[in-house]
């Protein structure tokens, strides 16, 4: 550890002769005549009654009980309905009407959703491959599991995700047309998938 040295009379007489002839680095800055006055704190306010006690309540216990009031999408029949017709308009036709009959099906009741995805790819995988055009994807309607909470449950956890399945990859690019099926064919608890042609 260094001590502090003092400078001998005739070393600080040297060291002020040389700090006249410097030039400071940057300009000094005018100090300020007096300090910048403060705002004044406000008085504080003499303390007031505690507040009255919030009475017990539950979330959403004033908000209507209309059912699923919070979906704002169409129904799933009418988004599907609404998907333009890719595939021959005369096929279609009989295909909405429920006079085409599938060429093979699939089941997915009781299925989770990782397994029912994984079965419905190899599923439209190996028909496509067969070169079947018109199958059938059984999902059912599925149980009603909404409690009526802030965040809606579907219906039918396998009938929501199928039609998304089927519009993207690998399945995209064998899909042709996707729809309800006919009553006779499970009605709105299937769908008919119509394939392409294997190339």
């Amino acid at each position: 550890m260094s001590r502090k040295r003092h400078l001998k009379p005739d070393e600080l007489d040297l060291w002020r002769q040389v700090a006249k002839t410097a030039t400071p680095l940057s300009p000094a800055q005018p100090r300020p005549k007096s300090p910048p006055q403060l705002p004044e704190r406000p008085a504080r306010a003499a303390p007031s009654a505690p507040p009255p006690p919030v009475a017990p309540f539950s979330v959403g216990q004033k908000a209507g009980r209309h059912g699923a009031g919070h979906d704002v999408l169409p129904g799933l029949t009418d988004r599907i309905g609404a998907l333009p017709v890719t595939m021959d308009r005369k096929a279609y036709g009989k295909l909405k009407r429920g006079k085409l009959v599938p060429e093979a099906r699939i089941d997915l009741h009781g299925m989770t959703v990782d397994r029912a995805h994984g079965a419905l790819t190899g599923f439209i995988l190996r028909a496509h491959g067969q070169g079947k055009r018109l199958v059938l994807v059984i999902t059912g309607k599925g149980r009603r599991s909404d409690s009526g909470g802030p965040i809606p449950v579907r219906q039918g956890v396998l009938r929501y995700n199928v039609p998304h399945w089927l519009s993207i990859p690998p399945l995209a690019g064998m899909v042709m047309q996707v729809t309800n099926a006919h009553a006779r064919h499970g009605g709105g608890g299937a769908y008919y998938v119509y394939l392409k042609r294997p190339r």
